[in-house]
């Protein structure tokens, strides 16, 4: 140990360190440590640690270079730790305050949500209560007219020409009403998600040629112009839900006709865009007003349910507000769109586009030989028209020409003679402003004699006019809109006839019904009254029963053939309709049990009629009676029977 000392000696101690202090410690006992420099220099770290044995004290000298390396390896790692430390910290924190922040984004976006859920129900309330004011506006104004001209009916009896134009008035203010109804009904259903589109196999030339139809005399009324084009249409059988298509159509035909000017016009454009796909066909139906138009503000709303640009007291034109909230559904439910542009004072256009199926077989007609590298000539004011007839006699491989004018179409006539090459056919409209079809007809037929095919193009009935025509010159008539298979299904006809007499005037069938019986099952009184009254004006024997009941004892009873057609309400008491049915057609007598069964309903709805049908029903009519409808049924049915 003494050696030890005189070896500590020999350096340097350091920190107030001396030979007697460190002496004590260990005699003490004590655990110490002090910096010590050796002979060469050298620092070094003493540690001295008493053993178990009081004698004995172990000491340890470290270098200090390495004790700095130690320390600084520490001192980093530390510093890493804290570092690391901090920076969890702040991400901690960070997610925490981001975590508020989504909170409180989407705290207030749920209360974003629900003030314009809140929103949306106060504006949605609002319209309903204005749709329910114009509402009740709306059906009294035609229950007005109903019950005051009914009441100036009953007074004024004896005046038959007064008494008949009230009664007209009042048929009027009733199919208003109806229609107003109807809209209601519409929206309700598709409201409840009830909306359905049955497609089945139509012709487009059918369904356009009936809208014509129907809407011809709301046309006429309002003294207005009224065109349907067809334009490159080259797949004319579709599957499709006529019903709904009709009533897409009708709905804005409607509203152009309601808000038109006398003398405006209305065209109807369809158009089949590019080349069928996957058994596909997309057409465009575009129709167009020159009506007052809609504002820029209105546009963004014109397809919201329960809303009018102008309520009927400020315009004096009624209406739901529903009819293009409806169109719209609809048309989205047939998987299409719809877009509307417009200008106050100028008129509106709707673009309606729908893709249908098509149908794989089409009816084909022969190509006609005789035509191929002949003349044609178009005469109609309207341009579309010119252009749309002119292709389709460039499709039969005809040379086509066309003129706005009646009188260039005679100058064209003379000339093509003094050149020697003849138009074989003419194809005129019927009406034109500077002269109408029929006497273009008779100018043209006394420069070319009977060697033309003369056929006159209109959008009318042609009836009134036929005997005139057939007078001038014409050989026959097409309709508009004029598809592709009935122009060339005209001139077929018209080649093969060439060399026969031109027929006279078409006579009309005659209405027949005398000898048949209908059983009449209504358990209304005045519904019932109603149309026995209609039934036997048409010369029918009519018997009546008031339940399904009844009309089972009825049917059976009676001897097999007895009624040639049963009209079958469907909610009645004791036995509704579709019982009833069905115990008919279980009859052991085979000929009583296929009798025709008809419902006469006010369940109008597509619905209605296929549950009537699945009742073992043959037909469907709704009330209030359509006499149209009535009589179509009383056809089918009737006259089938008779032979």
């Amino acid at each position: 140990m003494n050696n030890f000392f005189d070896k500590l000696l020999l350096g340097t101690l350091k920190d107030g360190w001396t030979i007697e202090k460190i002496q004590e410690n260990m005699a003490a006992q004590e655990k110490f440590s002090m910096m010590y420099t050796n002979l060469e220099g050298e620092d070094q770290l003493l540690i001295f640690m008493p053993m178990e044995k009081e004698t004995w004290y172990f000491i340890m000298a470290i270098p200090d270079s390495i004790i700095k390396g130690q320390v600084q390896d520490i001192i980093m790692l530390y510093l890493l730790f804290w570092v690391l430390s901090v920076a969890v910290i702040v991400l901690a924190v960070a997610m925490i305050i981001r975590e508020e922040r989504l909170m409180a984004r989407t705290e207030r976006k749920h209360q974003k949500e629900i003030s314009e859920a809140l929103e949306l129900a106060k504006q949605g309330n609002r319209a309903k209560t204005t749709f329910l004011n114009n509402m009740s506006h709306d059906i009294r104004t035609p229950m007005n007219a109903i019950m005051g001209y009914t009441s100036l009916a009953i007074t004024h009896i004896d005046k038959g020409e007064q008494v008949k134009e009230y009664l007209e008035k009042i048929y009027q203010s009733s199919a208003h009403l109806l229609s107003l109804i109807n809209d209601v009904l519409d929206m309700s259903r598709i409201e409840s998600g009830k909306l359905e589109i049955e497609e089945k196999p139509e012709s487009l030339p059918d369904i356009l040629h009936t809208l014509r139809d129907m809407m011809q005399a709301d046309i006429h009324t309002k003294q207005l112009d009224f065109y349907i084009d067809i334009m490159e249409v080259t797949d004319e059988d579709i599957f499709c839900d006529k019903l709904r298509l009709n009533q897409v159509l009708i709905n804005i035909v409607s509203n152009a006709i309601k808000y038109n000017r006398p003398g405006g016009s209305i065209s109807i454009c369809v158009v089949q865009k590019g080349a069928p796909k996957d058994g596909y066909g997309t057409y465009d139906f575009r129709i167009k007003d020159t009506g007052i138009g809609i504002s820029r503000e209105y546009l963004h709303e014109i397809f919201e349910p329960f809303s009018r640009e102008r309520n009927s007291t400020i315009s004096g034109i009624q209406g739901t507000g529903l009819g293009m909230a409806i169109t719209k559904n609809i048309v989205d439910a047939m998987g299409g769109t719809i877009r509307v542009s417009s200008e106050e004072g100028k008129g509106s256009e709707f673009i309606v586009t729908l893709k249908f199926r098509l149908q794989k077989e089409h009816k084909e007609i022969a190509v006609i030989e005789k035509l191929q590298g002949l003349r044609g000539l178009v005469v109609d004011d309207d341009i579309n028209a010119c252009q749309s007839v002119s292709h389709m006699l460039r499709q039969i491989g005809m040379l086509s020409e066309w003129t706005r004018f009646g009188k260039e179409a005679v100058i064209r006539t003379k000339e093509a003679l003094e050149l020697g090459n003849p138009f074989y056919v003419y194809i005129i409209d019927w009406l034109m402003p500077d002269m109408n079809g029929i006497e273009v007809a008779r100018r043209i037929r006394m420069e070319v004699g009977d060697d033309a095919p003369i056929i006159i193009l209109t959008a009318y009935d042609w009836a009134d006019i036929e005997k005139e025509a057939r007078e001038a010159g014409v050989n026959d008539f097409v309709s508009k809109p004029l598809f592709f298979s009935d122009l060339q299904g005209t001139l077929s006809k018209l080649c093969e006839e060439e060399t026969e007499t031109t027929p006279g005037p078409r006579e009309e069938a005659v209405l027949d019904f005398h000898g048949s019986r209908i059983l009449l099952v209504e358990d209304n009184l005045w519904n019932q009254e109603v149309a026995q009254e209609i039934l036997e004006n048409l010369k029918l024997t009519v018997e009546t029963v008031s339940n399904g009941q009844e009309a089972v004892t009825a049917v059976e009873t009676a001897e097999a053939g007895w009624y040639d057609l049963v009209f079958m309400d469907v909610q009645m008491p004791v036995m509704n309709g579709y019982d009833a049915a069905k115990a008919i057609r279980a009859l052991t007598d085979p000929a009583k049990a296929k009798v025709p069964i008809v419902a006469m309903t006010a369940d109008a709805f597509e619905e209605d009629r296929q549950k009537a049908l699945q009742s073992g029903m043959n037909d469907h009519i709704s009330k209030p009676l359509d006499m149209e409808a009535l009589i179509k049924v009383l056809r089918k049915y009737i006259e089938n029977e008779k032979g």
